[in-house]
């Protein structure tokens, strides 16, 4: 999508020069997505094995490219992760793909890269608590799906509860607003649960799922958030981590505003937020 050209174009811009690094990350292995996903899918998705089915649940056509896309995004979480480990916080300028279960694709959604970095993480003995904090207007399902039966990986969603998917998947705890939620109540209601969260949960690592799509003007939103209120949420939930002193990796997750240059300001807006919160954690 031309939103990520733009975005990146944007941070080299205004953010390079501030400091902000931009890295290419590995592609995330077959032996990393396995600590996600099933073999079968995983090889269905390597091999062109996805049905014409399988392909319309997800969105969009099998291809070499759509699979090496999919790596590098999952790896993107992968090493953003690390990063925020060392750094306090770190974005991955795409990422957020939580309808992907472990068996299957759906909604634009190939590979899980939250879960994938978070069991990664878990793996090297990094972390052992994750709380993965989903700001997109869609609620999560196929992480809390992945994530149901897995007590080290609490899936925390706040969403449009008209929105899709029209059949939820319960995650632990799921904040549903209705169709046309504004900057007050989005707000006041994320802050109250969240804070409720990380005080009985105790997490030591966070995944921000920054989504673009509460946005007022987004084709597939249905929430009426402002531009400033979605830099306060970003704000908000990155200076809870770091008062806490918890690392955080952001991904963008969605974004439709029938403007792109409104999508690019939401989610440079969450960049920005996190470069702030990076330098007050190096002391720099």
């Amino acid at each position: 999508m031309a939103k990520y050209r733009l975005l990146r174009e944007r941070v080299e811009r205004e953010l390079v020069p501030q400091g902000a690094q931009l890295l290419i990350p590995p592609a995330a292995t077959d032996r990393e997505i396995l600590l996600v996903h099933t073999r079968e899918y995983l090889d269905k998705v390597k091999y062109g094995g996805l049905s014409q089915l399988e392909q319309r649940r997800i969105g969009f056509p099998w291809s070499v490219k759509m699979v090496e896309r999919s790596r590098r995004s999952t790896g993107a979480s992968i090493a953003a992760a690390r990063a925020a480990m060392e750094q306090g916080a770190a974005v991955n300028m795409a990422g957020g793909t939580h309808h992907s279960f472990a068996d299957r694709g759906q909604g634009f959604c190939i590979f899980n890269d939250v879960c994938v970095a978070a069991k990664v993480l878990q793996q090297e003995h990094a972390i052992e608590r994750v709380l993965v904090v989903d700001c997109d207007v869609h609620q999560g399902n196929g992480t809390a799906a992945i994530t149901k039966d897995d007590p080290s990986i609490f899936a925390f969603s706040v969403q449009c509860e008209t929105n899709f998917p029209f059949q939820k998947t319960n995650g632990d705890c799921d904040v549903n607003l209705p169709a046309g939620t504004g900057d007050a109540v989005y707000l006041a209601r994320l802050r109250e649960a969240l804070a409720d969260v990380f005080s009985n949960y105790q997490p030591q690592f966070v995944f921000y799922l920054a989504g673009a799509d509460p946005f007022e003007g987004d084709r597939l939103g249905q929430l009426s958030l402002t531009i400033p209120g979605l830099r306060q949420r970003d704000q908000w939930v990155l200076d809870l981590c770091q008062r806490r002193g918890i690392p955080a990796a952001i991904s963008m997750a969605g974004g439709y505003a029938k403007a792109i240059e409104d999508i690019v300001e939401i989610h440079f807006g969450t960049i920005e937020s996190t470069l702030r919160i990076q330098k007050r954690f190096l002391g720099t």
